[in-house]
């Protein structure tokens, strides 16, 4: 997949330490080696430590103004902080026993005694006599998270069944205690995931037993850089990261700083067959492929500062936290990666060494051909390609609703069949409360509009402090269900001057934040991305026909998700921030891409070549590089696919299927299709364009 290598024998690599002889300045490769070695020393104690910051609280995913949000809060500061909301289910196929029913009596009351509740646990039976719950709140653990998950393990702990009673412990609180035991894996798993798949796909590039170690290294040091300056970001200006922020962190450095590493090797390589010494080698790739590269970093950086527009709170999160970990691997890419590759010299290329003076290998490449197909019918082509990306959007009609918090994991946890029984024993009524905060003056009047408005099964008034009262309103209607819903906003209607909100508020106000977003953050990203594409090929024309690229593979990208989510994978919804997140994923990223190809291709035009020479030209000689880059940004982004997340495996597959399409699809015939046909047009009102 990279550029041509030579094939002549060549000798083993050398002893360790030895550098081959050079001129130019040999001292500035150590200085840099040595730069980075201290930072990694000072670096590594704190990158240990970003898994200590991270919170996932709800609040830290909530919309910022949203009442759910403002009720999390409220909850927070009420006596004994937010409460620990659980639902005991014990059920037995063909009817509870009078056994049954003491069993659960008796574990519940043991669970009162080792706790302080919010009150006595008191059965609810199920009509059908098979199912009886028992809900229990309490304040005990307070805003502490590892407090939490304890109180959720010890009451899963009191409860047992056996000979067919079975036993679960549910509720909004198990939910999220469930959630945040996937989160605590996610650190690990996607980082070895993530290292493997990129060591394969190095060494089928590279094909060399060496080099591959190379890139893999420099980007682990950007990945513990970027750990450690989040951490200082989050010491000492409160910037929050979540797990998911953090390991989309992870999956950024690795993917964007491979494709650099393989886009200045590959230049680098070209130079050591035109240049006798690496040190000046190195310098010519650094001119050569610099801009792009930084162009590349600048989309990245600048679509994903854009998400700070955002009224989500894990989204405007993830803003600057994604940007530290690009700018990182951009550092570590343009600095410690070209001092490694000149300290090592041209051996670290063996078996396939290229020499000063030699020719690479002449083939006919797939690029070359792909190439010629472009070249001989480009408005075929054209007319062709777009028209399949057409329809392939169509599938985005087929997309599922709105995820459901019990519909999150691809492996059912306890809380969520613990939901699942309750929706189906109790069908008339809501097993979680919406909660409700409200002034205290004006408590009595709010309870009694509460249990006054239509589809409210209860309400009963809670806790009090600093001005506020609680709420516990429960509807008719199973929880995230159209007839809930309804109920949550006639209460937000009739209750003047409360905030009402709990899981399934949390869930509606996501959705509708997540709409909003859409609309302030994307039209922001394209801005931002179109003054970078501007500034680096001096045209117009040029950045607007990859700006329409990327869009269009999105919507692709989106379809295939309609066709494949529902229908193959099973997903009962996808979430709401997918639309918003892999938009500008694919944007910011699948632009670079964009950048390497116009960018070779304004070279050539620099030389004085014709514009069909220079775009096939430019397609022939980064065709590999892009081709290896697409494939390892798309690998590193399927590893999400890998984790026990509906959210972020359907993350993964539209960002990795776009990032190939792109690659292999609109870079390869689309761009230089519409290339060719623009000529030099392409470039206006560049002088390019005057020639």
């Amino acid at each position: 997949m990279g550029a041509p290598t030579t094939t002549h024998d060549a000798p083993p690599p050398p002893a360790p330490g030895t550098v081959e002889r050079r001129r130019g300045r040999p001292v500035l490769p150590w200085a840099v080696l040595a730069l980075w070695i201290a930072v990694l020393a000072v670096a590594a104690p704190f990158a240990g430590k970003l898994g200590d910051v991270q919170r996932d609280n709800i609040v830290d995913y909530l919309p910022a103004g949203a009442d759910s949000t403002q009720v999390a809060r409220v909850q927070q500061d009420l006596p004994g902080g937010e409460s620990t909301q659980l639902v005991l289910v014990y059920q037995r196929e063909g009817g509870l026993t009078d056994a049954d029913r003491r069993t659960a009596r008796n574990q519940a009351a043991r669970i009162a005694a080792a706790h302080e509740l919010t009150a006595e646990p008191r059965g609810v039976p199920a009509a059908d006599g098979a199912t009886l719950m028992f809900p229990v709140s309490s304040t005990e653990p307070g805003n502490d998270e590892k407090a939490r998950a304890a109180f959720v393990e010890d009451v899963r702990a009191q409860v047992s069944g056996g000979a067919g009673l079975t036993v679960e412990v549910g509720g909004p609180s198990a939910l999220q205690t469930d959630m945040e035991d996937v989160f605590e894996t996610i650190d690990g798993t996607l980082m070895i995931a993530t290292v493997l798949v990129v060591a394969v796909l190095l060494v089928l590039t590279y094909r060399s037993p060496f080099l591959w170690l190379v890139p893999l290294l420099v980007v682990g040091a950007a990945a513990v850089t970027s750990r450690a300056v989040v951490h200082g970001l989050v010491q000492g200006f409160g910037l929050t990261v979540t797990s998911q922020s953090g390991g989309i962190m992870t999956v950024l450095v690795f993917g964007a700083g491979t494709d650099y590493a393989l886009l200045l090797v590959a230049r680098y390589r070209e130079e050591l067959r035109r240049v006798p010494h690496p040190y000046d080698a190195m310098r010519a790739a650094l001119r050569g492929c610099g801009p792009a590269v930084l162009a590349s970093c600048g989309t990245v950086v600048a679509g994903l500062l854009c998400l700070l527009a955002a009224d989500l709170n894990s989204a405007r999160g993830l803003g600057p936290v994604g940007a530290v970990g690009v700018v990182c691997a951009l550092a570590a890419m343009l600095t410690l990666l070209p001092a490694v590759l000149v300290l090592l010299g041209r051996r670290v290329f063996w078996p396939l060494i290229p020499r000063h003076g030699s020719e690479a290998t002449q083939r006919r490449s797939l690029f070359a051909v792909m190439g010629g197909s472009a070249g001989r019918r480009p408005v075929a082509v054209l007319v062709a390609g777009a028209a399949l990306l057409g329809a392939l959007s169509l599938g985005a009609f087929n997309l599922p609703g709105t995820l459901k918090n019990e519909d999150g994991f691809t492996d059912r946890p306890e809380s969520v069949s613990a939901m699942q029984k309750l929706a189906g024993a109790f069908p008339d009524r809501s097993s979680q409360p919406i909660s409700v905060v409200t002034p205290t003056g004006t408590a009595d009047r709010a309870l009694a509009e509460a249990r006054a408005t239509e589809g409210v099964a209860a309400a009963e008034r809670g806790r009090s402090a600093e001005g506020w009262t609680e709420l516990s309103v429960f509807a008719e209607d199973a929880p995230e269900t159209a007839g809930e819903t309804a109920t949550i906003k006639a209460l937000r209607t009739a209750l003047d001057g409360a905030y009402v909100g709990g899981t399934s508020a949390q869930q509606l106000d996501l959705e509708d934040t997540n709409t909003r977003d859409r609309i302030v953050v994307v039209p922001l990203v394209l801005a931002a991305v179109l003054i970078v594409l501007v500034a680096l090929l001096r045209s117009i024309v040029a950045p607007l026909v990859l700006i329409v690229a990327v869009v269009a593979v999105w919507g692709a990208a989106m379809g295939l998700g309609g066709l494949v989510f529902g229908p193959l994978l099973g997903f009962e919804g996808f979430d709401p921030s997918l639309p918003l997140l892999s938009f500008v994923f694919l944007v910011a990223l699948g632009v670079d891409y964009g950048i390497f190809l116009m960018h070779r291709m304004r070279e050539e035009a620099l030389a004085g070549a014709d514009p069909t020479a220079s775009a096939l030209t430019a397609l022939r000689t980064t065709g590999g590089v892009i081709a290896s880059a697409g494939l390892v940004l798309a690998a590193t982004f399927a590893v999400l696919m890998n984790l026990p997340l509906v959210a972020l495996v359907e993350m993964g597959f539209i960002v990795a299927v776009g990032v190939l399409l792109d690659t292999f699809l609109v870079r390869t015939y689309l761009v230089t299709s519409a290339s060719l046909l623009l000529g030099r047009a392409v470039w206006w009102p560049g002088r390019l364009s005057r020639k």
